[in-house]
C-alpha cells in the first residue's frame, strides 16, 4: 500500500477522528473506507452517464468509426 497525505481542515480532521474512536477503528481506515465507498459511487455515476451518452450518439459513433 502506498502513502498519500491529506491535509484536513481542523474540523474534518476532529470528526474524522471521533468517528474512527466511536467505531473503535484508526482514524486511516475511516478514511480508506470513505474513499472506496465515494470511488464506488462516482464510478457507477460515471458509468451510467458514459453509457447514456454512448446511446444517445451511438449513431455518430458508429460513423466516426467507419
Amino acid at each position: 500500500m502506498s502513502e498519500l497525505a491529506l491535509n484536513l481542515e481542523p474540523a474534518v480532521r476532529r470528526a474524522l477522528h471521533d468517528l474512527a474512536d466511536a467505531r473503535g477503528r484508526t482514524p486511516e481506515e475511516e478514511a480508506q473506507e470513505a474513499v472506496r465507498r465515494h470511488l464506488h459511487e462516482e464510478g457507477g455515476r460515471v458509468r451510467t452517464l458514459a453509457e447514456h451518452l454512448a446511446r444517445a450518439h451511438a449513431d455518430l459513433l458508429r460513423r466516426l468509426g467507419e
